[in-house]
């Protein structure tokens, strides 16, 4: 197939709703040549859909519904989605409670036969087996975290479990709990997939971690920090699930003065580059990786070209970065240089209310 014709990808986009805008997901055309984006279709099935996640056959998309209640239960639920194959398309086949406040996070197990939920107000991890026509199950397991809180009293008055990541060999999970200032590790049980205790790795005092991800070695984890704007490298044991502080790295430029929170963290698809979201600040921070030592130096900043980007998503084949602008309603589109990992404006903007979630098919 030449460059001339590369076909469309498809983008699910997650937004918050309102009474004005139903649409809790969107599907979304994207031109890998050009950058542009074209609305598909949107679903008004879901509110708060503030968290997405596919399955490695890319059959079905799982996504979390961010409330405090669900059918008059107390928590948020989950929803299991069947994609279309060549459209994308979604059929909802079920919803199931959350039994936690405000999920905010949703991951499977490698092997997709478990889907991982993290609630943030409930500070608790939901695990819920993985049927086979790809239908969420009963949930199998609650998992609440404790532990000593930060001292951030406005925002770390109770543990508060905001991401869970398995590990790429899929023996362990760790869970960002902003509230405890701590990654909470879980060994996942090889047989009936559920999550045991195994230990954790503090953080510096409120710092508030959020999201991370695994080095493309796995010998290292990068968490990123909403409360005091940082990315903590942490080595990483693969096979014993231990981490280990080696380095702290601010998102923010010196000399910046503003308030500005943390968001979303990803790694390049060669694992040289490392991107981070800045709330606040509307910047996307850039680092080059040292693949010896894990540790992580400044490349630059590049705004957003909007407010409050709470998430953002790197194309398939590294080439594009896309900023979910939640406060601006709109989702801006960057060329990724592929020798520095600098960010390009190619003046392509999606108009969307309210993104907070984005990922390519």
């Amino acid at each position: 197939m030449s460059v001339g014709e590369q076909k469309e990808l498809y983008v699910y986009v997650g937004s918050y709703t309102d009474e004005r805008h139903a649409y809790g997901i969107s599907l979304y055309a994207f031109n890998p040549l050009s950058g542009e984006m074209r609305l598909v279709e949107s679903y008004s099935d879901l509110p708060n859909a503030s968290f997405l996640a596919l399955n490695d056959a890319r059959t079905m998309l799982y996504a979390v519904s961010e409330t405090e209640t669900y059918n008059g239960r107390f928590g948020g639920s989950a929803a299991a989605y069947a994609i279309e194959a060549g459209t994308g398309r979604l059929e909802k086949l079920n919803q199931q409670p959350t039994d936690g406040a405000a999920p905010c996070y949703i991951s499977l197990d490698q092997t997709n036969r478990m889907v991982y939920v993290a609630n943030y107000s409930s500070g608790s991890v939901t695990v819920y087996p993985v049927e086979a026509d790809g239908r969420l199950g009963e949930h199998a397991q609650l998992v609440k975290h404790e532990g000593p809180l930060g001292p951030r009293a406005d925002r770390q008055e109770a543990p508060h479990a905001h991401s869970i990541v398995p590990s790429p060999n899929n023996q362990f999970a760790i869970s960002a709990d902003l509230g405890l200032d701590r990654l909470v590790v879980s060994r996942i049980d090889a047989e009936s997939g559920l999550l045991l205790p195994h230990g954790d790795a503090a953080m510096k005092p409120g710092a508030g971690p959020r999201h991370l991800v695994y080095s493309a070695d796995s010998r290292y984890v990068y968490a990123i920090n909403e409360l005091d704007s940082t990315v903590t490298v942490l080595g990483y044991e693969a096979d014993a699930g231990v981490l280990t502080a080696v380095q702290s790295i601010s998102t923010l430029p010196e000399g910046f003065s503003g308030e500005s929170t943390c968001a979303d963290i990803h790694l390049s698809e060669d694992g040289r580059y490392v991107y981070a979201s800045n709330r606040g600040h509307d910047s996307i921070a850039v680092y080059e990786v040292d693949r010896q030592s894990g540790t992580l130096s400044v490349v630059g900043w590049q705004a957003t070209l909007g407010r409050t980007p709470r998430n953002f998503a790197l194309s398939p084949q590294g080439e594009f970065l896309l900023a979910a602008n939640q406060d601006s309603n709109s989702i801006t589109v960057f060329r990724i240089d592929a020798e520095t990992g600098k960010l390009r404006e190619t003046g392509q903007t999606a108009a969307v209310s309210r993104p907070v979630c984005i990922k390519f098919l």
